[in-house]
């Protein structure tokens, strides 16, 4: 039986944005304004399976798919689908365990995945098709500095920067006298 993945574009403060589902969940969620590219990228990425846009059957998913690019920390609670290697998918689930407003390098990142070499690393990341909710926007230079992202240096300084703000903005509860 053929895979179906189906796909929807949204919109956000950040740009467009293409979303793509398995029957599992979220397989890509990904920046970008030129939509036959990205929908040939898609096509490309999956050949064997059957592609199908579904703007409307996916307006919810997109609705929390925007609220997560636009409210850091925000878990929209859709399960993802990660397709890579063993190593890709390990280094993936590790990204989404650095908390939102939280930043580490890639040579930290690289020791914690018992490696001296960042260079993997980095590939891995580079390789990473769910934006935000897999947040490689997260890992910096050992400098503090801003190192490429897959979607542009721009939104990978904004994604930062709001989270920055959602920490420095966040209520905290009275303590207990």
């Amino acid at each position: 039986m053929q895979e179906t993945i189906r796909f929807a574009w949204g919109t956000s403060s950040l740009g467009n944005f293409l979303a793509a589902l398995s029957d599992k969940g979220i397989v890509a969620l990904e920046f970008g304004s030129n939509r036959p590219v990205m929908e040939q990228a898609l096509r490309a990425r999956f050949p064997e399976a059957d592609i199908v846009e579904s703007q409307e059957d996916l307006s919810t998913i997109l609705a929390g798919l925007t609220r997560a690019i636009e409210e850091p920390g925000f878990d929209p609670g859709m399960p993802l689908d990660l397709r890579g290697t063993s190593y890709e998918i390990g280094v993936w689930e590790m990204l989404r365990e650095i908390p939102a407003g939280e930043t580490t390098n890639y040579g930290t990142f690289a020791a914690r995945l018992g490696t001296r070499d960042a260079r993997d690393v980095t590939a891995a990341i580079a390789n990473n098709s769910v934006a935000v909710l897999v947040p490689c926007h997260r890992v910096i230079k050992k400098d503090g500095s801003i190192s490429g992202y897959r979607w542009g240096f721009k939104r990978k300084r904004e994604l930062l920067a709001r989270e920055q703000r959602r920490g420095i903005f966040q209520l905290v509860p009275p303590k207990d006298q």
